[in-house]
């Protein structure tokens, strides 16, 4: 459940006030830097490097919460130009607010019941029946880096899409046992997945099963989860810096100045390593589990990550990703973290809870069912 709506169930809001704050929802946003703010205008870029304030030690503080919930994919859209004008966010992102509010209005109690096997919607209602959007939290402006407001996070390659997998790594992972990567997200099939996914428990999505967030947003690299739960909180000291997200409170610690683990020292988050270059804190991690195969990945993957504030209310964040036994080129994408005044809120999700219990007997059940029908 996202921190907002965690907050309107404690605070036990009337419906009216529920119904208010859907319609101040459509209202412009102050803008901020880094998002596209009032009618998608983009502030115009510093004509002097912003000069962030200091911890004792001498660095930028990165410190404080950081709200990465946008519109910008990580991929661009096909046809798609790499920038939008003021105009044509504007109008995205109003139709975006539109939806959201008809989407955020309150069910009917009366209702009927879901066909038996579901209704075929997705996401997640689950086919029958669940959350309306007033609790979800997919982003509502597209980011804004240097003044231009972004159609995907990845900018390089130009086109904005990942590289197409070597023939090796397209090998090796038809040859894997079906296994999830860190960048799956929730479980939106209609019916039963394909290939055995509810063959056992490993089979499952990672954050279906409260081992990570779900889509990479617990990193490297750190990405919109477009679902709820979009916090990410920076801790820093001289010595350790700690990014803990929000979806599925994952607290991942990166050394500073320290040297990488042995080789045959596996983490899910991987080994991080900062250092400063100037104002910017630049992250190395390599030594990821092969439980995680970020997009298909494999075990040499290393991820480099830029840290930069760029101004009072945001801070830069770019990452590049290099496997050459999975991709022949690097690929890089970077895109703006607003600061926000929002609260975190505890993500009870812990493995092996019996959602994923009633998951798995739900399969089998429907197998015996299915089988079952083909009896003469």
């Amino acid at each position: 459940m996202p921190h907002r709506s965690v907050r309107s169930v404690m605070q036990a809001m009337p419906a009216i006030i529920v119904a208010v704050m859907l319609c101040l929802s459509l209202l412009p946003a102050i803008p901020v830097v880094g998002q596209a703010g009032q009618a998608g205008q983009a502030p115009k870029a510093a004509s002097e490097p912003y000069k962030p304030p200091r911890l004792a030690d001498g660095h930028p503080d990165l410190q404080g919460m950081y709200d990465l919930a946008t519109l910008t994919p990580l991929q661009r859209p096909a046809g798609a130009n790499a920038v939008l004008t003021r105009e044509e966010a504007a109008k995205l992102e109003e139709n975006v607010a539109r939806r959201n509010a008809r989407a955020s209005l309150p069910t009917q109690g009366e209702r009927q019941a879901p066909p038996k096997g579901g209704d075929g919607s997705t996401g997640a209602a689950g086919g029958v029946g669940g959350y309306n959007t007033f609790w979800l939290d997919a982003g509502s402006e597209y980011t804004i880096v240097n003044g231009q407001i972004r159609t995907s996070i990845i900018v390089d390659p130009p086109d904005g899409r990942i590289p197409p997998l070597t023939a090796a790594a397209r090998a090796r992972n038809a040859a894997r046992i079906l296994r999830t990567t860190s960048d799956a997200t929730e479980s939106r099939d209609v019916g039963l997945e394909p290939g055995g996914a509810y063959d056992d428990p490993e089979r499952r999505p990672l954050g279906e099963r409260c081992l990570l967030g779900f889509g990479s947003t617990s990193g490297p690299p750190v990405l919109p989860t477009y679902f709820y739960n979009n916090l990410h909180q920076i801790v820093q000291t001289p010595d350790h810096v700690m990014i803990l997200s929000e979806m599925v409170h994952d607290a991942r610690i990166i050394r500073m100045n320290a040297q990488h683990l042995p080789k045959n020292i596996r983490k899910w988050m991987g080994d991080s390593i900062g250092r400063w270059e100037g104002d910017t804190l630049v992250v190395e991690t390599t030594n990821f589990t092969d439980k995680t195969r970020y997009q298909g990945s494999g075990e040499d993957l290393k991820v480099i990550e830029r840290f930069m504030r760029v101004g009072p209310n945001a801070l830069l964040y770019r990452f590049t990703i290099e496997d050459p036994s999975t991709w022949a080129r690097s690929w890089t994408g970077e895109y703006t973290w607003p600061t926000t005044n929002d609260l975190l809120f505890e993500y009870a999700c812990h493995e092996s809870n019996y959602a994923l219990e009633n998951i798995l007997r739900g399969a089998r059940r429907r197998e015996a069912d299915a089988a079952e029908a083909k009896k003469p």
